[in-house]
């Protein structure tokens, strides 16, 4: 991504949950302006130098996670603690003028925890709806895998169809509105695995590996300094992109062609997935759609409209990864699923 100064051309405005709205009118507007496009792809290019003031060395995963903004998708984060994923998050809030809720996901957590719930108002003689923490553009569900199915179950709704339903009245979450789920890939103890058909909604699954000697040391160097996690604003954290600029880059994601040839490239890797003779699993047709999205989204960053084969390539593995599954055998043999990827990737032609 490009260094760039922002531009703003409002403030953005609240909704009644707290979280930020979008002016619907914006997304038009990119649609026929494409200096306002260009200044977005500045503005989201620029996000990734201020994240990086407070976190140290996850460039790719500060990167997915604009990209899933702009696909409106959810992102599944992958590490051991430690690694900076709830800063990461917050990071990213603050940069782009979101707002973010935490949710811990516990063994006692109930649906009505996340969701909301009704609540007797004894001053009227009736019930009100009190929002939970979803309602927010981003919401970090923390070890979402240590929550019984129904409480995992709770989020679907929201995920798929950006509203929460209670006691059968459909409320409509804030725009945008991202899962950020976390899980410890080590410890699977008293935890509950994410089924196949909520894995299937997580647009992206970044992994956030420890850091590199040099980062480690620039991460203590900080803290030595005084840096302080909770407060960002203190670490220089500011605001260079906002609501405004993700709706017009995600009009913009949309205009990107992709020629014929490459539709057929994104098919023939998909395929070639069901057809692993490491794989049980191969990956779905939702699965191609959300591989062409985020195609599409990492072409208009990097300042082409158009799609490239090497836009696919560098996509697969975050957008597919967690939509396969190994068979038992090669599980057993220590098949990494990313290796399995990059094998197929390397037998599907690529077309000139």
């Amino acid at each position: 991504m490009s260094e760039a100064t922002p531009h703003r051309d409002a403030p953005p405005a609240a909704t009644p949950h707290g979280a930020t709205a979008v002016d619907p009118s914006a997304a038009g507007a990119a649609d026929h302006d494409p200096a306002r496009a260009a200044a977005a792809r500045e503005a989201l290019s620029a996000v990734r130098q201020e994240v990086s003031k407070a976190v140290v060395g996850q460039d790719a995963a500060i990167t997915g996670l604009v990209i899933a903004l702009l696909c409106r998708g959810h992102v599944l984060l992958e590490g051991v603690p430690g690694v900076a994923k709830t800063l990461l998050v917050r990071s990213l809030c603050q940069a782009l003028q979101l707002d973010t809720k935490r949710v811990q996901f516990t063994p006692d957590l109930m649906p009505g925890d996340v969701t909301g719930s009704l609540v007797y108002d004894a001053a009227t003689a009736r019930f009100s709806f009190r929002e939970g923490p979803v309602f927010t553009n981003i919401l970090l569900a923390d070890e979402i895998n240590r929550t019984p199915p129904k409480t995992q179950a709770s989020l679907l709704e929201a995920m798929e169809e950006r509203q929460v339903s209670v006691d059968g009245i459909p409320r409509m979450l804030p725009q945008p509105f991202v899962v950020a789920a976390t899980q410890n890939p080590v410890e699977y103890e008293g935890t509950y695995p994410l089924p196949e058909a909520q894995l299937d909604r997580f647009l992206l699954k970044l992994t956030l590996p420890l850091p590199p000697r040099e980062d480690e040391v620039e991460v203590l160097a900080r803290h030595a300094g005084g840096f302080d996690p909770r407060d960002l604003a203190a670490a220089g954290l500011r605001a260079v992109a906002g609501p405004e600029e993700l709706a017009a880059g995600s009009a913009a994601v949309r205009r990107v062609q992709v020629s014929r040839d490459v539709l057929g490239y994104v098919v023939d890797v998909c395929r070639a997935t069901r057809s692993s003779p490491s794989l049980a699993l191969g990956v779905s047709p939702r699965g191609a759609t959300a591989l062409l999205s985020t195609s599409r989204a990492w072409a208009w960053l990097s300042g082409r409209d158009y799609v490239s084969p090497d836009d696919v390539k560098a996509l697969a593995r975050p957008t597919l990864r967690h939509r396969v599954q190994l068979r038992p055998e090669a599980e057993l043999d220590g098949v990494d699923v990313d290796a399995v990827l990059d094998g197929v990737l390397g037998a599907v032609p690529v077309p000139r």
